[in-house]
């Protein structure tokens, strides 16, 4: 079996029946729907209900498999938005996406709970978690209650503070290591293991560095035998490689760059912001691997 044939099997076995859209021998492609005024790369391009869900259709047909809807900017510095005020973002569009495209696959990136709640009653049947399910004490009991897919993401610190001097003996190892913990206490809670993902948090309070190590070692991961979602889109790591793209959007090259290297190294997603891009690249490394 091909590492392409893998991988489409493993998506259908982790979304089974809501895996709607084809696989064409490539991993899944979770396109990013920002509904945000203070995103790192596109904050307040699709504020409005109208903007994100026309930017998420428009993602569906440039080839994304999942969208992923945040009402809250993590990125470094940010500061935290309530509940209510991201309910408020979030699940309208979740709402309209889902009445436009009932196929579609949609996940809600958040660490709240009470709005995973509400995402997942509007239409969204994956929860992404920055936190890996420790923002409350009742996220890993919710997730197992909602019976949805649950991302479990790394992040050292909190997103105001998360890039001000982290550190680590080993960066893989212990990323790896709490990962694996996160995943057993999330099984211990009531999640079924079909249900989760790990990210190993690129960006999330590491530098340039450490986002390349856990990129070049994504195997130790993967070993884990959980699926993996790889997200280093237009993150600054890019920047430190190539001085000159100082603006998030100058980013694209190596956002696909680092796409091609996650699948390679055996992600089964990867979350961007280019998605046409990115399909047609994956598409391209496929056909070599099948040559």
């Amino acid at each position: 079996m091909s590492e392409w044939s893998w991988l489409a099997r493993l998506g259908d076995v982790v979304f089974g029946a809501r895996a709607t859209t084809p696989l064409h021998g490539r991993l899944r492609v979770m396109g990013i729907v920002n509904v945000t005024p203070d995103s790192f790369s596109d904050g307040g391009r699709h504020e409005t209900v109208a903007a994100a869900v026309d930017h998420a259709l428009a993602l569906l047909d440039q080839g994304a498999d999942v969208l992923d809807i945040g009402g809250e900017s993590t990125r470094p510095g940010a500061d935290p938005v309530n509940g209510l005020e991201e309910i408020v973002r979030v699940v309208p569009v979740v709402e309209a996406i889902r009445a436009e495209r009932p196929d579609a696959v949609i996940s809600i990136d958040t660490m709240k709970p009470d709005v995973a709640r509400a995402a997942v009653a509007a239409g969204a049947t994956i929860w992404n978690d920055v936190t890996a399910l420790t923002h409350r004490p009742e996220s890993a009991v919710l997730a197992a209650e909602l019976g949805c897919d649950v991302i479990l993401m790394h992040m050292n610190g909190e997103p105001r503070t998360m890039q001000a001097d982290p550190r680590y003996a080993d960066v893989v190892a212990e990323v790896r290591d709490w990962l694996a913990a996160r995943a057993e206490a999330a099984m211990a809670a009531g999640v079924a293991r079909e249900r989760i993902w790990l990210d190993p948090g690129i960006g999330f309070g590491k530098t340039a560095a450490h986002n390349l190590a856990l990129t070049a070692h994504l195997d130790q991961l993967t070993a884990l035998g959980f699926p993996v979602l790889y997200a280093a889109s237009r993150k600054r790591t890019i920047q430190v490689v190539d001085t000159t793209a100082t603006d998030p959007m100058d980013r694209m090259g190596g956002s696909i760059a680092l796409a091609l290297e996650g699948a390679r190294r055996g992600a089964a997603m990867v979350r961007v912001h280019d998605v046409r891009e990115t399909v047609q690249a994956l598409k391209v490394q496929a056909a070599v691997a099948g040559a």
